[in-house]
């Protein structure tokens, strides 16, 4: 796929109706042959819209006017890129925890969590916070997030004994330069998501995760081994495997299926394939699945899913 055809396709299948800032920038930086040209020289897995959008607002540059955005990006090119080639879309959206859930809370209990691309670990307190699928609430503390299509939800949160995460760069939430960045990376129009990415900070902040700063292949299998052998270890991630090369993605998918536990990936087909799967609703882009058996549909940022069966 082309750049400019990647921007147009982020602006169709995620920013549309989603973020209208982002999807009217996406479709002007696709016919923006200057930009384009900048945004070709940086390597192709630093090309992606969500990044280049996040490091402008980062900077303290204009996303809602795609004129100004063009004028600060030319104009500001060696800090932009520099920042681009400096970080990742480390997304760390608590809402996706409510994806979970529904498969965490039927495993043996108690979990160890280990997460594959942490980022600053807000995935890993899926018993901290408060669910609501649409009438039924789940839990009664932190920040409460919604989420559509649960066919029968949990009847309580998950006991956790154990949690860990992985991430070849781990932010932290008490250094206010990672949250600046954990913020940028929101979209413009989602104050709702600022608000839960704060509370679910604080939630973090009071009892800090434990995160390694390691390789998805080459570090899991010492970090699993340390998770309590009373426990049933769940090995997940969730929209983390479109920056991992192919071949160390099939490397990953190969492991983790040696490990003992279970494996819970929320990944688009794109980058995770399965067989047979039903065409996905207007605006659900990536696969919720369980040891490698698809189970739904589920939209980007965890406000809704629906399951195949």
């Amino acid at each position: 796929m082309s750049i400019a055809a990647r921007y147009a396709d982020f602006a169709e299948r995620e920013a549309r109706s989603v973020s209208p800032t982002y999807e009217r920038l996406a479709h002007a930086v696709s016919a923006d042959r200057p930009l384009l040209a900048l945004v070709g020289t940086l390597p192709a897995a630093k090309q992606q819209p969500n990044l280049l959008f996040g490091v402008v607002r980062l900077l303290g540059g204009p996303v809602d006017d795609p004129v100004a955005f063009h004028d600060f990006v030319v104009s500001a090119w060696p800090a932009v890129a520099a920042e681009v080639l400096a970080r990742s879309t480390q997304t760390n959206e608590a809402g996706r925890c409510a994806l979970l859930l529904p498969v965490l809370a039927a495993l043996p209990q108690p979990l160890a969590l280990l997460e594959v691309g942490a980022s600053a670990g807000l995935c890993l307190y899926p018993d901290r916070y408060t669910y609501r699928y649409g009438t039924h609430t789940v839990g009664a503390h932190g920040p409460v997030l919604d989420c559509a299509g649960v066919r029968t939800p949990p009847p309580r949160v998950p006991e956790v004994a154990w949690r860990a995460g992985l991430d070849l760069n781990p932010l932290d939430v008490g250094d206010p330069a990672d949250v600046a960045w954990l913020e940028a990376l929101i979209w413009p129009e989602h104050d709702h998501r600022r608000a839960r990415l704060r509370a679910a900070i604080a939630v973090v902040a009071a009892s800090p995760p434990r995160l390694l700063r390691g390789d998805l292949v080459d570090d899991l299998p010492d970090l699993a081994a340390q998770a309590p052998a009373d426990a049933t270890l769940v090995v997940f991630h969730t929209s983390v495997l479109y920056q991992v090369p192919p071949e160390r993605r099939a490397r990953f998918t190969d492991l983790v299926r040696t490990l003992p536990g279970h494996w819970i990936a929320v990944e688009s087909p794109e980058v995770l394939p399965y067989e047979g799967l039903p065409p996905p609703p207007d605006g659900f882009h990536n696969v919720l699945a369980l040891d490698g058996v698809p189970l739904a549909w589920t939209r980007g940022h965890g406000e809704a899913m629906t399951w195949f069966v």
